[in-house]
Formats: structure tokens, sequence, C-alpha cells
């Protein structure tokens, strides 16, 4: 009975509109009461979820991240995309594409990325001629490989939401190749779906255009590469790089590119603090409601309930991607992660599932729900820059949404393109 209480009050408070920090605390309280725990438990439980150190890289990431979108890099990111794949079918298209995985490496965001990519390239596309629906799906679906290169803030937080034993070195290399694919697979569909409608293709820059793109990028992707060749080789941990990570960015911005004003850092300052605040919000609520699972044994009851009648682990896997897929549609990423790492890792260690490789499917699964109705973040965001209805980029949006999913598939059941850059890179 308590279970069903605790969930069925989570589930009405989010119907009726109820944030979801306040609806996981609210829940959480309502259990507690039931069960006539103290209550105090309800504050220590929030106290001890935000305060783990490795929290600390979150908001420093997300800063980092929006004094690249505000000091210029963007753009040069677009510029360099542009000249190497604006030549394709769909050109336009595939430059977004590729611009996310730039600048997912940066921002390690979707929401930012598709605000960013998005923001510039959805009017952008628009203006040439390209179908509104064909510029907003492109775009977010583009922005899932945000998820999963480094500095993914979502690898983070569930590497805090399996206990913090989880290598973020590890989880950051292994998003790599997934990352990759996805972006091949997307830029595929992009083109396919271009030929059909007819579009064309930009011209190409140049040689030189493209050596002095690159070079006026590189500044930017070096971010990416001090984050991750600095954890991976022990010089500095995940918050540590964070850090580095906002120095860099601010002397890249400001002396460097010389395109970060004061106003500019106002607004990164102003931005960063919401999204960390609502996101460390969210993981301070979980934690109780994360207490409230183990002391009422879901993940072991979840555990049996799978061993009951799925034998091997793929099965397994692919259930619980099913499960992950249906509340992908009306849960945030944040709080899936928070709320499903502590119900499926069990599970999934249970049958012998590696827990990195599960941190990657577990992203990737609730990414696509961020493109999917009635709670689809991404989706509202590019819906809302391309000026167009939900329903009318949910009529076209399959072929993209299809993409993801196959890539999705191919990362649950084959865990060596995830797990094999992490060990090639301890040998």
């Amino acid at each position: 009975m308590a279970i069903a209480l605790l969930f069925i009050v989570f589930g009405l408070l989010l119907v009726i509109g109820v944030p979801v920090a306040f609806a996981l605390a609210a829940a959480s309280l309502a259990t507690l009461i039931y069960l006539d725990v103290p209550t105090i438990v309800l504050v220590q439980q929030i106290s001890a979820g935000s305060g783990s150190a490795s929290l600390i890289a979150i908001p420093l990431f997300i800063f980092a991240g929006e004094l690249m979108l505000r000091g210029g890099i963007s753009e040069r990111l677009i510029a360099l995309a542009s000249s190497l794949v604006g030549r394709l079918r769909g050109g336009l298209g595939q430059v977004s594409i590729l611009s996310s995985l730039f600048f997912g490496g940066v921002s390690g965001s979707a929401i930012a990325d598709v605000s960013a990519v998005g923001g510039t390239m959805i009017p952008q596309m628009i203006k040439r001629g390209y179908d509104r629906d064909y510029a907003v799906n492109v775009s977010i679906t583009a922005a899932l490989v945000a998820l999963l290169v480094p500095p993914s803030h979502n690898l983070i937080l569930y590497s805090a939401a399996a206990g913090g034993g989880l290598s973020i070195a590890d989880l950051f290399a292994a998003g790599i190749v997934p990352a990759l694919l996805m972006t091949v697979v997307l830029m595929i569909t992009g083109y396919a779906v271009a030929r059909h409608r007819g579009y064309g293709v930009e011209p190409f820059p140049g040689r030189r255009a493209v050596m002095l793109r690159l070079l006026s990028a590189l500044p930017g992707l070096g971010l990416v590469a001090l984050i991750f060749f600095g954890i991976r080789a022990g010089i500095f941990t995940a918050v540590e790089s964070a850090a580095i990570a906002v120095v860099y960015a601010l002397l890249v911005t400001g002396l460097l590119y010389r395109q970060l004003g004061i106003r500019g850092f106002l607004a990164a300052i102003t931005h960063a603090a919401r999204s960390a605040g609502a996101i460390l919000f969210v993981i301070a609520a979980a934690a109780v409601f994360g207490w409230l699972l183990a002391y009422l044994q879901v993940p072991t009851a979840a555990v049996e309930a799978l061993q009951s009648f799925a034998e091997s682990k793929h099965a397994a896997l692919l259930l619980i991607v099913l499960a992950l897929l249906v509340l992908g549609t009306f849960m945030d990423l944040a709080p899936m992660i928070l709320i499903c790492t502590p119900i499926f890792l069990p599970v999934a260690k249970a049958y012998g599932i590696d827990p990195v490789h599960f941190g990657l499917v577990l992203v990737l699964t609730g990414g696509i729900g961020l493109v999917t109705p009635p709670v689809g973040s991404v989706l509202f965001i590019g819906t809302a820059i391309g000026k167009i209805s939900i329903g009318q980029s949910m009529r076209t949006i399959w072929p993209f949404w299809l993409a993801g999913l196959l890539v999705l598939l191919v990362v649950a059941l084959f865990p060596g393109l995830s797990l094999w850059l992490p060990a090639v890179l301890k040998s």
C-alpha cells in the first residue's frame, strides 16, 4: 500500500501540473506520514542528497556552457560544420546535426544545444526555403547527441544516483562512440528526407575557408579535450575539471574571441543559476524519494518481478528500455535518472549488465523522451523556435524518431559499442 501511495501521489501531482521537485517531496512526505516514520527523515535525506561533492560539477559545467554560448563559440562551430557538410543534400539540416555534436561537447545539455544551435539554424533553414517541420525535427533530434558527449551533466547525475561509485571518466568515454553513431544515423536520415523533399545544398566555401573556420573553432573544441583527457589521465577530478572549464571559457570568450561583454556575463550567471538551481532542487527532492524506494524494497521487488519472466539479460534490458520509453513521455530526464536508477540499476546488475553500459542506455532512452509528447522539453523549445504546433512536428518526425530508436537498440544490444573505448583508454 505504501508503494502505491508513493507513486499515485507523485503521478497525480504531476498530472495537475505541480513541479517535479515539489511532487517528489510531497509524495515522499505523504508516504512517510502513512508509514509513521519521523518526518525529520525528509529533511535529512534532502540534505544528504544535495550534499555530494560531485554535484558541484553540474552548476560549473552549466555555467561554462552558458559562457561559451554567449561568447561566440556557437557561431564558430556552426560555421565549421557548414564548411564540412553543407555540400550534402539538405545542407543546413546536416549542418544542424554536426553542430549539435560539436556544441554538445561544450554544453553537455540537450536543452542548451537546441536553444543555441536550433535557435540559430531553425530560422536560417526556414529563411532558405526549408519546411518548418523539417527544420524543427532535425534540430531537436540532433540535440540528443549532447546527452552523450562530454561533459554531459546527465551522466554525472547518473553516477551520483548510482551511489557515486561509477567512474565519470568511464561514463564520458562510453558516450563518445554512441554519440558518433547517433550523428551518422541522423545525418543519413536527414539526407533521405531532404532528398525526398527536394532540398538543395550549400556552396563549398573553399579549403582555405575551411581551415580558417577550423582554426577559429579550435579553442572552443579544445574545452572538450581539456575536460575529457584531464579526467581520463587522472590530472584532475570531474569537479576540478568543471572549475577549469569555467576559467577556460572566460579566457576564450573574454580575451581570445572578445565577444563576452558584461551583459553577456551577467546573463550567463543568471541562466546558469536558474538551470542549476532547478536541477539541484530536483536532486535534493529525489533523494528522499530514492530512500523510500530502498526502504520499501522496491528494487528487490523489481528484480524478482523481471526474473520471473525475463530469462536473458537482453530480454530484461529491452523490457527496461520499454518501461523507460513510457516513463520518458511524461517525465523530464533529470528526475527520471534520479528515480529510475535506484530501481533498475540493481536489476541490470542482477542480469550481469555493466553499470556504465546501463547508464548510457538509461540516458539515451530518457533523451528520446525529451522529443516525445506530452512532456518533451526539447520538443517544446524546438517548436517554439520554429513557430509550429507540436502536432505539426509529430506528423513528420517519425523518421528521425525511428533513427534515434534504432541507435538506442543497437547501443542496448551491443554493449561493446559503449565499453570498448573505456577499456582501450584503461589499457
